[in-house]
């Protein structure tokens, strides 16, 4: 993720408060997608949309 692992901490810390994930050594599981998503910044959706369009691209070409 190019961040301290601190900070990755602190971070899964708030979302599993917020009920959102739940994490344990390194492990997250995600409990609300929705709640998740909604916590995200809306580079998100651009990014999942993007990934649809590539993979479809990539799907496209191996059924040709």
């Amino acid at each position: 993720l190019g961040v301290r692992r601190e900070s990755v901490t602190d971070a899964a810390g708030h979302l599993q408060a917020l009920g959102y994930i739940r994490y344990r050594r390194g492990h997250i599981g995600v409990l609300d997608r929705a709640g998740l998503e909604s916590k995200a910044c809306e580079c998100y959706g651009v990014v999942k949309k993007e990934l649809k369009r590539l993979l479809s691209d990539v799907r496209h070409r191996q059924g040709s």
